[in-house]
């Protein structure tokens, strides 16, 4: 193990040597056998205390978050009270269960060679008599242009403050942020992601280390310490929160034993993934907070939009938990505004900046078409356009990127956004419930030092 991994283990004695390693491996087995559990969402876990005393563990993670408008204590109060049980109520509902993606589609980089081990790559298809009879409906109603004239004026200059009286129904149109023609109904299926979570599916290697790879050395490169362009930044601290989320996702969901079919948490994988490194913590409560307010920056449409899947008694409570979601509050009181969109696009640079950015996020949108896992690609394709459509929501652009348009949201986005927020509240809860103690039983389980030409494993590959 890397980073301090010798602190406290006795130094190294060599005759106590075997005796560690067998005591060690006997702790890890089991620690994964106790938590070995098989579930599709991320149930309340009590907080570990290291001491065993009852008494609190201390907070690695403090303070504002870096670029945000909230604090960790607050977004962890927030998520625990408020948003995570909303959210977990909300996923399970018609309306936000089904996504619609095209699946198969050919690679634009290179020739797809990806190959998963397990059966948990697949994705099960909804036959058509499974999703709700109106997403079958073509939306006929006001022309995208049309609905520009019928807006009346523009947002204010300064937060872009949505239209209160915007929706005006679901529409047919494309997400400048990304690459999928989302009109392309031909080509597109329906998925229950209720059947199909995400979780370990054994795509590693090569191909998965490609996607990696692609993303950040090619269009979301990290950026030097000296950088000061504020929208590079973001770009970068998105992915990298997304990836630790995915990352999370994958221990928490893990296949522990292939031979009988055994999963539960990986948490050794969780700690070397994200909570060995701080920064990808931090970018991960920073994505949070960046689609938490596209959401509720967008809280009036999403408050009038049409949650219609045919059964009345799920449309209402669909509409009372999104409402109840947006308008809590706690929330409102607590983190009124979790990330201020108004810092960026500055300057005489600012519409060159964004074209630049908005390129490059479009192309990892496009990257997905590349993943070799169809699991790992329809959680990819849905991750991606929740975030795509948060972009959307707080620069409000079209294609020729031009502020201030009047927001338009198809119902396919809007069904992204909010499971990327469920996604991103999940891993939220369970880093922070899991983070400290994880820390300090893996410190003490790791061995003193690390012998030359020892082979390590690399974790970092997988991509689901």
């Amino acid at each position: 193990m890397e980073n301090g991994a010798a602190a406290g283990a006795g130094g190294g004695n060599r005759r106590r040597g075997g005796r560690w390693l067998y005591a060690a491996a006997g702790a890890l087995l089991v620690a994964l056998l106790a938590v070995a559990v098989s579930s599709r969402s991320f149930p309340g876990a009590p907080s570990s205390s290291p001491g065993g005393c009852g008494c609190p563990a201390a907070r690695k993670y403090t303070g504002m978050v870096e670029d945000c408008c909230c604090d960790y204590e607050t977004v962890d109060s927030i998520n625990e009270e408020v948003l995570h049980p909303t959210l977990q109520e909300l996923v399970k509902l018609p309306f936000f269960r089904y996504f619609k993606v095209k699946l198969w589609c050919d690679c634009p980089f290179w020739p797809d060679d990806g190959m998963c081990r397990l059966r948990d790559c697949s994705v099960c298809e909804c036959p058509d008599n499974e999703f709700p009879e109106p997403f079958k409906k073509p939306y006929n109603g006001l022309s995208p242009d049309s609905m520009i004239c019928q807006e009346g004026k523009p947002q204010a200059a300064v937060d872009k403050t949505l239209d209160t009286k915007v929706f005006k129904g679901w529409v047919e149109t494309d997400n400048p942020w990304t690459s999928d023609d989302e009109t392309d109904n031909n080509e597109m299926t329906y998925v229950n992601l209720q059947l199909n979570p995400e979780r370990y599916t054994g795509y590693t290697g090569d191909s998965a280390r490609r996607i990696w790879d692609s993303i950040y050395k090619e269009n979301c490169p990290k950026y030097p310490s000296e950088e000061l362009c504020h929208e590079k930044k973001a770009l970068y601290k998105l992915i990298s929160g997304l990836h630790s989320s995915i990352s999370v996702h994958i221990a928490y969901d893990y296949l522990l034993d292939e031979s009988t079919n055994l999963w539960g948490q990986n948490l050794p994988l969780l700690y070397d993934r994200v909570l060995k490194y701080p920064e990808r913590v931090q970018n991960l409560y920073f994505t949070y907070l960046f689609v938490l307010r596209a959401v509720t920056k967008a809280a009036d449409y999403l408050e009038q939009a049409e949650y219609n899947t045919g059964n009345p008694e799920d449309d209402l409570k669909t509409q009372s938990l999104v409402k109840q979601l947006l308008y809590h509050p706690k929330l409102r009181s607590a983190c009124p505004k979790p990330f201020d969109e108004a810092k960026l696009w500055q300057g005489e640079n600012g519409p060159e900046l964004k074209q630049e950015i908005q390129k490059q996020f479009r192309n990892i949108s496009a990257i997905m078409d590349c993943v070799g896992c169809e699991k790992c690609r329809l959680w990819g394709k849905l991750q991606v356009l929740g975030l795509g459509t948060a972009l959307k929501i707080l620069f409000s652009v079209d294609g020729d990127n031009n502020l201030n348009q009047p927001l338009q949201l198809q119902r396919n986005e809007v069904i992204a956004l909010f499971n990327l927020l469920n996604r991103l509240s999940e891993s939220v809860k369970f880093v922070h419930e899991k983070g400290s103690s994880i820390e300090e039983v893996i410190k003490e389980q790791s061995p003193p030092t690390v012998q030359k030409g020892a082979s390590k494993p690399n974790l970092k590959l997988d991509f689901l």
